[in-house]
């Protein structure tokens, strides 16, 4: 009884500077920020309790709009592609498909070491005016007076950089699965190869139940990543051209400190907050029923 006792408060011990730094930086901004959403501020001055007046205002408002659906767009890329393609270049590189694989395995996780700020200007240089894409292009099409016109229209001015979101993190989700598909035994994928299952079949039957975990954890990090989603997105247009690329984050960051309108501000960090539990509970039932599928 001592001795359990004992662990219990050995336990308690390790867990409770973990424990109380999490709620420094996590919980304790979250009911502040939720406080300050009902009040407005002008010139950092508090001017008053306005209720729920901030959230009227940012869901009617086409920026807020517009930022809404680049971020779905951005957690569609990220849950529908690089985490499939993850998969996909994972399983390649462990079944050894491919010569070289190490090198390989190298050459594709390298983007993921390099800052997303020196990403966004190397990838502005390649779409620039002056840059290989537009080269590309012009001498293919032989149209020297070629240039890269999609940053102009509103519903694709995302796509360059949801490509560039899906080069970078793929790799992050690959090595993930790689160290995890490691962990299943050969001799599984032997057994199933002699019976004369399918790769398909393999893929399906067993590489995915034994990844089912691994796959909703990297689901749960897409999605809270794909909704804050910042620097690469300021660095590499800044929202521009007239909003077309603005996300969500950018939008807080230019109401809280360029606007200096912190109950405005804290209002789309709630709803950031709210939107990140809502999709990750979904993501968990799919998962549970999943599991529940091969139980």
């Amino acid at each position: 009884m001592i001795e359990n006792k004992s662990k219990r408060l050995s336990y308690f011990g390790l867990l409770l500077p973990a424990f109380l730094i999490y709620i420094a930086i996590i919980i304790f901004p979250i009911f502040v920020s939720f406080g300050l959403s009902f009040t407005e501020w002008k010139h950092f001055q508090l001017k008053g309790f306005i209720g729920i007046e901030n959230y009227i205002n940012i869901i009617h408002d086409p920026i807020f709009q517009t930022s809404v659906v680049n971020n779905f767009k951005i957690m569609l890329v990220s849950v529908f592609g690089q985490i499939p393609l993850g998969v996909i270049l994972a399983y390649l590189l462990f079944r050894k498909w491919v010569k070289k694989d190490q090198f390989f395995q190298m050459m594709i996780f390298l983007p993921i070491t390099i800052s997303s700020i020196v990403v966004a200007l190397l990838w502005n240089r390649v779409f620039s005016p002056v840059g290989i894409y537009t080269a590309f292009i012009r001498s293919v099409t032989d149209n020297p007076d070629y240039v890269v016109k999609i940053f102009e229209n509103p519903h694709h001015a995302i796509v360059p950089i949801l490509f560039v979101l899906l080069w970078q993190f793929t790799s992050l989700y690959m090595i993930i699965f790689i160290a995890n598909l490691q962990r299943i035994p050969s001799s599984v994928f032997e057994a199933a190869t002699l019976d004369g299952a399918s790769e398909a079949t393999i893929i399906w039957r067993i590489v995915l139940p034994e990844l089912s975990g691994v796959i909703y954890t990297c689901s749960v990090l897409a999605i809270s990543g794909s909704l804050k989603s910042f620097d690469l997105v300021f660095a590499m247009t800044g929202g521009g051209p007239v909003h077309y690329t603005y996300v969500m984050a950018l939008y807080l960051y230019q109401q809280t400190f360029t606007f200096n309108n912190y109950g405005y501000g804290s209002a789309v960090s709630i709803i950031i907050v709210i939107l990140s539990v809502g999709f990750i509970t979904i993501g968990q039932k799919i998962y549970k029923n999943f599991q529940n599928k091969y139980e």
